[in-house]
């Protein structure tokens, strides 16, 4: 990309894995979250039986592709809300802020961090339904419906998608934040209104084709772009490491006055006394 640097976003990128790999509390919603959204999943492989109807199935399979839609949505806004107010708790921002890495390297070499793992893990997991559907699901049109090219679309469209969403408005929180905790939370709130264009999709509300994945995702492509616009504006140096915006400028006239102040002079033979009068 034009204007970045690409050793500097490089070295942000590893200096976030570095510390989300010293904080217990990301780790552990790496590990654990992706095993309680295979639950559901599960229990559509090994419960619905050979009797079930294909349109029946159909439904808890749009069911199945939401729960797994929600890990590139849940997961990298948990990060995400870490990265900013995190760092500032533990005072390591402020060098960082303080160094010529451009705003826009920062922020990139942030989303990175969480991105990757995310969208791999999000990939994963719909692999791992896939190949135990293959295998064990008593209902034939189970694994069927799961290998439809339209599913394999919009799962690959739309998990990028809702991490780079998760990742920005997960980052703006945290930029304004004071709390890890509190930031976390709105970030996981935060994330939740886009899989409500995925919601449509997965319960059949409108139906999956291949042209409706692709409209899909030019639409919450167009969102994350103008989120991310927002977030670049948010994120002031100034402000992260002073806690206030930067101050403007003051204008200072030829006498070393402040502009616009006006200047008592005294009068020709006389003493000022302070009330004016000599």
């Amino acid at each position: 990309m034009i204007g970045l640097d690409m050793g500097r976003l490089a070295a942000v990128a590893r200096k976030e894995i570095r510390e989300y790999r010293r904080t217990p509390f990301i780790v552990g919603a790496m590990l654990v979250l992706p095993f309680v959204f295979l639950i559901n999943p599960a229990i559509v492989i090994f419960v619905l039986s050979a009797a079930v109807k294909p349109a029946a199935v159909a439904k808890e399979v749009g069911s199945t592709f939401l729960v797994l839609l929600i890990v590139p949505a849940v997961i990298p806004a948990t990060i995400a809300a870490y990265s900013v107010v995190g760092e500032r708790d533990q005072g390591t921002l402020e060098p960082l802020l303080t160094t010529p890495v451009r705003r826009g390297e920062i922020l990139i070499g942030k989303a990175l961090a969480p991105v990757i793992p995310s969208v791999g893990l999000a990939y994963l997991l719909f692999a791992l339904v896939v190949i135990l559907a293959h295998f064990f699901a008593q209902n034939p049109a189970v694994p069927a419906t799961l290998s439809e090219g339209s599913h394999i679309l919009a799962q690959a469209l739309f998990t990028p998608l809702l991490a780079v969403w998760s990742i920005g408005v997960g980052t703006a929180i945290s930029a304004r934040a004071s709390d890890v905790r509190v930031a976390q939370q709105l970030g996981t709130l935060a994330s939740v209104p886009p899989l409500a264009v995925t919601a449509l999709v997965s319960f059949q509300i409108v139906p999956l084709g291949v042209w409706t994945a692709v409209g899909f995702g030019l639409g919450l492509l167009v969102i994350d772009i103008v989120m991310w616009r927002v977030v670049v504006a948010m994120f002031d140096r100034e402000r992260l490491i002073t806690g206030s915006h930067a101050a403007k400028p003051v204008a200072v006239s030829p006498s070393g006055l402040p502009a616009g102040t006006v200047r008592r002079i005294q009068s020709l033979g006389g003493v000022d006394d302070g009330r004016g009068h000599t």
